[in-house]
C-alpha cells in the first residue's frame, strides 16, 4: 500500500514538473504557470530526499540485523553498507540537481 501511494505522488510530481505553462498575453497567467513548475521542482526534489533517506535507512537497519546474526562479519557488512549508501545518496544527489535545474529552465 506505501508504494502505491509512493508511486501516485511520484506520478503527480512528475506531471506537476513535466508541465509546460500556457502563453498568455498578461503576466498573472504566466507567473501561475512559473509558480506550478517550481511546485513540481520541488515536489520532485522532495520524493528524491525523501526515497533516499528511506533507502539508507533500509540499509542500515538491514545491515545491523545482519551484524546481529554474524557478529563475525561486522567488518565486511559495515563496508558494504558505507558503499551501498554513498551510492544511494549520489543519486539523490543527482535527482535533487536535476530537479532544481527543471525548475530554472521553466
Amino acid at each position: 500500500m506505501k508504494t502505491m501511494k509512493l508511486a501516485l505522488v511520484a506520478a503527480i510530481g512528475a506531471f506537476l514538473f513535466a508541465s509546460n505553462p500556457a502563453l498568455a498575453a498578461d503576466g498573472a497567467a504566466a507567473a501561475t504557470g512559473s509558480s506550478l513548475a517550481g511546485l513540481g521542482a520541488g515536489l520532485a526534489t522532495g520524493m528524491a530526499v525523501l526515497g533516499a533517506g528511506w533507502g539508507i535507512g533500509r540499509i542500515g537497519s538491514a545491515a545491523v540485523e545482519s551484524i546481529a546474526r554474524q557478529p563475525e562479519m561486522a567488518g565486511r557488512i559495515f563496508v558494504n553498507m558505507i558503499l551501498t549508501a554513498a551510492l544511494v545518496e549520489g543519486v539523490a544527489l543527482f535527482a535533487v540537481v536535476v530537479g532544481l535545474l527543471g525548475f530554472n529552465k521553466a
